[in-house]
């Protein structure tokens, strides 16, 4: 089953489909008379009416073998077929199998290793907040330790030095982090559980179709590709093609928005848990970290 980036690459991929299905359902029921596929072909050297244009044998006598063969085969032999990633069936003829927004925005299932250093005061560059017994990241300072790690805004730290931290408070956190040693702090990461991402494309004006004020989304434009793709109100502004917003003013945002290529993909959270992570950094979300990430 295919997957699609956005609504738009879905029809235009069933409008592709639909364009090639027709000369096979033409070629399937000729009119009285037609003239035959061979004699229609042009005389391009690499395109064959046929398999024996191509030079190949291919008699009944010696498809019957082939197919005895091979059901001989199929009875003796188990044969391990390798399940494809769900990533190799994405279908993007409008946004592209490797438009970069996408990329940089991509929320990887499972977890993964990430060191960090401290830097010269003892500091790694994280804010930290507990919610649900998780622990998870409220603030990346920008040019710290953990932004060279590539830490994001609403990732879950699950062990820090082989500690698991589920049912942490924040203070017992930062006081496990201060007691590490300045270099090599071994932390497990999985990549922001709250969040999720809408792949949008950008009408003839430059726009995709929501109305945002101070992050956060407030009217979705009818018939818009944000209203085709399901973006929904409610919820906070947090990445702009994989680049963090959070903090950024809301021309600053528009900016970003401005200079994006016709796909843009969003990154956001629910109101209620973005406010619930931002709650107590306050002024310090100026400090934020909002460089664009490395694919």
């Amino acid at each position: 089953m295919s997957l699609y980036p956005s609504l738009e690459d879905m029809m235009v991929h069933a409008d592709l489909l639909a364009v090639q299905a027709a000369p096979q359902a033409a070629v399937a029921q000729p009119a009285i008379g037609a003239v035959s596929v061979a004699q229609q072909l042009p005389s391009y050297p690499s395109l064959y009416p046929s398999l024996n244009d191509m030079g190949l044998d291919i008699s009944p006598e010696l498809l019957h073998e082939h197919s005895l063969a091979v059901a001989q085969f199929n009875q003796n032999t188990a044969v391990a077929r390798p399940v494809a990633p769900a990533t190799q069936s994405m279908v993007a003829p409008v946004s592209g199998p490797s438009e970069m927004g996408m990329m940089r925005a991509e929320i990887k299932q499972g977890i993964r290793p990430v060191v960090i250093c401290k830097d010269t005061r003892g500091k790694v560059g994280l804010g930290l907040t507990s919610i649900s017994k998780g622990v998870f990241v409220a603030f990346v300072y920008r040019d710290s330790p953990a932004s060279l790690a590539g830490l994001r805004f609403g990732d879950q730290l699950l062990q820090i030095n082989g500690t698991t931290l589920a049912g942490f408070k924040t203070s017992q956190v930062t006081k496990l982090l201060a007691k590490a040693a300045p270099e090599n702090i071994a932390v497990a990461v999985r990549d922001r559980p709250f969040e999720r991402t809408v792949t949008m494309q950008k009408d003839s004006l430059n726009h995709v179709g929501f109305v945002f004020k101070k992050g956060h989304i407030t009217s979705i434009v009818k018939d818009s590709s944000a209203a085709r793709n399901g973006l929904l109100i409610d919820h906070y502004i947090v990445e702009v093609n994989g680049q963090n917003v959070v903090g950024l003013s809301d021309a600053d945002i528009a900016a970003i928005f401005a200079a994006s290529p016709p796909t843009v993909t969003i990154t956001i959270m629910p109101d209620f848990l973005y406010n619930h992570l931002v709650k107590h950094i306050g002024s310090m979300k100026k400090y934020m970290d909002h460089t664009v990430p490395e694919v």
